[in-house]
């Protein structure tokens, strides 16, 4: 999936002269959280609406490089991991590097989540499982082929808790109801963290992946 159309210049990178009250200015013109600061194409890091309005307005931003916080993403990233990155940062936008390290622009949050919204995790219709099982226990092809030697197809899956040495997988199934696959996970040892109805696995995912629930609402 070519993300690159999404690359984003509206907003222009801050210079390290631009003084404190002109970027307060920048900020009310647009919804951004961060913009970020330039010198010579070179990304010295990102400044925040809320760090801004706590700075002098006589200032300039070189006054407060120590408050910028520092976060990108290549260009050659993949969307996946792009939109991990925006959950890690806390942010709605990505600054993006090129090979050379050059500043090219940034991606939208809201650009990235219109893909996400596209995959068949989301479009295609089918049943939400959430399983668990030791760290060192189970393989996403063991995780394959449990579902599909049930006649299921496996639409995603992703690793939505890993913690106490145990992780849980949370995958989408189309094709078949889910009594024959949540059996064959229960004799492979796969704990059933949400199982039962098809229709309370929605709203188990939303309680048990903070991650997924926080773009789903988007």
């Amino acid at each position: 999936m070519n993300i690159h159309s999404y690359i984003n210049n509206d907003v222009l990178p801050l210079l390290p002269n631009y003084p404190v009250k002109m970027v307060r200015g920048m900020f009310s013109n647009c919804t951004n959280t961060h913009i970020p600061v330039v010198e010579d194409n070179r990304l010295l890091g990102n400044i925040s609406e809320d760090d801004v309005q706590g700075f002098d307005p006589d200032k300039k931003i070189s006054d407060y490089l120590y408050a910028l916080d520092l976060f990108y993403v290549q260009k050659s990233t993949n969307w996946l991991d792009v939109l991990e990155a925006f959950a890690k940062f806390n942010s709605n936008i990505l600054p993006i590097l090129d090979e050379n390290s050059i500043y090219v622009g940034y991606y939208e949050l809201i650009d990235i989540m219109s893909l996400f919204k596209e995959t068949p995790f989301l479009n295609e219709p089918g049943g939400i499982l959430i399983v668990e099982k030791g760290h060192t226990d189970y393989s996403f092809s063991e995780i394959s082929q449990i579902v599909e030697s049930n006649d299921g197809k496996l639409l995603g899956a992703f690793i939505s808790n890993d913690e106490e040495d145990v992780t849980q997988i949370t995958m989408k199934i189309g094709n078949i109801g889910l009594n024959n696959i949540i059996q064959t996970f229960r004799r492979y040892n796969y704990n059933i963290v949400s199982g039962n109805e098809e229709d309370s696995y929605i709203e188990g995912l939303k309680a048990r992946s903070d991650y997924l629930n926080k773009f789903l609402k988007i």
